[in-house]
This record gives structure tokens, sequence and C-alpha cells, in this order.
């Protein structure tokens, strides 16, 4: 569904990604782990459009996407849910959500993906009209997330989804990504919280400084002694 080849990335004269391939199947969810700076938020933004990568090839669905404007590849079905949600403060949680299906022309289509947003998150339904800026941090990641699942996306990129949620609420969270994914909705997860991404991954990759150095079964990673030395904190 997602194949990613030789992609480099420079940083005026950082070259912040290096030569990296990988793959995601239709039905996966995906991790890229790895620490601070490892360069996985690079990745996603040259992989949906944000940052145009010096050379390599990004293909979706069997399109080449490598240059492609990044409001033509969410109406190919790739959605992004950025670090830090990126809601839009001074609009309404409908609002919000309206903007996520802005490339979506059938009103059916919005009526139904507004429901489904609605049924996965109940405490957005309750807050439909407060302003998104007044909410707390893990509503406004679920609010991130509903707005990109307004597009219809075939796959999601969804980065560092549990930064600064309490435990409870990451919980919650990795719920709901699960639950998309039975849905039908592949993923790619960027995580610094290793151990939960790993316990709901498919496959993973691990990026260390711009190069891809490990790569297996999610559960094999889990239980590898690097990994767990490097990132797992045992």
């Amino acid at each position: 569904m997602l194949k990613v080849t030789d992609l480099n990335v420079y940083y005026g004269m950082i070259h912040a990604i290096k030569g990296i391939s990988f793959n995601v199947e239709e039905g996966e969810i995906v991790s890229l782990i790895g620490a601070n700076g490892a360069g996985k938020t690079t990745t996603l933004h040259s992989v949906s459009g944000l940052l145009r990568s010096a050379s390599g090839t990004v293909e979706f669905m069997d399109k080449n996407i490598t240059h492609m404007a990044a409001d033509k590849i969410v109406k190919l079905g790739l959605g992004h849910v950025p670090e830090g949600r990126r809601v839009f403060q001074q609009l309404t949680v409908d609002e919000n959500l309206d903007m996520g299906a802005y490339a979506v022309k059938d009103k059916a289509v919005i009526k139904r993906e507004y429901e489904r947003v609605m049924e996965l998150f109940p405490r957005l339904k309750e807050r439909r009209k407060q302003l998104a800026g007044t909410l707390s941090g893990g509503e406004q990641q679920m609010l991130a997330i509903g707005r990109a699942l307004m597009s219809k996306p075939k796959m999601l990129l969804l980065d560092e989804p549990s930064m600064g949620l309490a435990p409870i609420v990451v919980m919650s969270i990795f719920d709901i990504i699960e639950t998309c994914n039975k849905e039908g909705t592949t993923i790619l997860l960027v995580e610094q919280n290793a151990k939960m991404a790993l316990s709901i991954s498919d496959r993973a990759y691990v990026l260390e400084t711009g190069n891809i150095v490990m790569e297996g079964r999610a559960n094999d990673l889990l239980n590898d002694d690097k990994v767990k030395k490097a990132y797992l904190g045992g």
C-alpha cells in the first residue's frame, strides 16, 4: 500500500533522512520507533507531502506521490495526524471536523464519517460546540484523529499520539487506533512510547539518526535485548 524507497531528506546542510526504505501493507499497523531527533516526524512529513525529499520515491496505492501536493495526497486516501495535534484552536469541535472533510464532496459520506467519529469519540459528541482550544490535551488528540478520519482515509499517519497525555488517556487513544485498524484503516505510527507502539503493531522499524537500523515483527522487537535496552528501559 505504501512503499518508500531510498528516501533522502536534507535540512540545509543537515542530512536528516539517509536513504531509508520501508513498506506498509494494506491492513497493517506498522510503527516507526526511535529517540528524539531520529527522523521519525521528518519521514512522515515527506510521505504526506508536507516536506520535499531530495531524492528517493514514495508510492501510495501504486501511484508515485513523491512530489505531489499534500492536498492531492489527502484526496488519494492518505490522512495525517501531526505531532502536537495542531487543532484549529479558535474553531469549534464541529468546525474542526468540517475542515477535515474539505476534500470530500459527497454529503452522505461526510454525514456517515461524522457519525462514525462521534461513535468513536463520545467525549467529542458532548463538546461539539466547544472551542477546540478549550479542550484537554487528550480531547484535542481525539479531535485531531477524528478530523483526519473525516476524509475517509485508507491509511492514517499518526505522529506521537501519546505525547503529553496521562497514562489512562494514552490507553484510550491506543484502543481507538486499534479500532480504526480493525475497521479497515491501515496505520503508520510514529511513537516514542515504543512499548505501547510495539504492543499493537504487526511490524516495526527502528530509526536512528536518519537510518533504519532494525526491522521485523513487532513482537520480536519487543523481546529483542538491544531494543529493550535502548527504548524499553530494560
